[in-house]
């Protein structure tokens, strides 16, 4: 989809098991607070396997896009975008993200959120788009400003991280102007 200097942007594929299980696993500290699932799913290859399997048909089916960021060199996957909760009929979904601890601070977060932005009211003729994110996860929200979304509310009670109570989170939108 994207091919930048240093990274790659592509559609989840069959090929990407064991490379999502190297990147879930040496990001697990990142990943078990807000992509519980994701990492549990990835804990072994096997895991893997299994995961990327139902991604891929989900993608195919256009339930939810899950995105991968490459590095460009060796191919290793530094990072993963979702477009999920998609209502066709509202025209709406909602994006969410994580980047390995040696990508972050470097601005690739941020240009993989505008594409798939982009991308979504583009291709996907979305009409909004939302970001979900705890107000102390700064990364995601500084992304989520700048790459034009709004805060629009608190979130209460909306997620509820592994062994801990319920996490009042913070909601951004974009709208796309036609």
């Amino acid at each position: 989809m994207l091919d930048n200097e240093s990274f790659t942007i592509e559609g989840i594929s069959k090929k990407d098991g064991w490379r999502i299980c190297n990147f879930a696993v040496s990001n697990s500290d990142r990943l078990k607070r807000y992509f519980p699932t994701t990492l549990e799913s990835n804990l072994t290859p096997a895991l893997s396997e299994i995961f990327v399997t139902q991604k891929v048909k989900q993608y195919e089916n256009k339930i939810e896009f899950l995105f991968t960021l490459k590095e460009k060199e060796d191919r290793s996957i530094i990072g993963l975008i979702y477009l999920k909760k998609i209502d066709w009929n509202k025209k709406t979904g909602e994006l969410a993200y994580c980047i390995g601890y040696q990508y972050e601070g470097k601005g690739i977060t941020t240009k993989t959120v505008q594409y798939i932005s982009d991308w979504a009211f583009n291709e996907m003729h979305l009409n909004t788009l939302e970001i979900i994110a705890h107000k102390t996860n700064l990364g995601s929200v500084v992304v989520a400003k700048n790459c034009g979304y709004k805060w629009s509310k608190t979130l209460l009670k909306e997620h509820t991280p592994p062994n801990e109570e319920p996490l009042d989170m913070e909601l951004y939108e974009l709208y796309h102007e036609r």
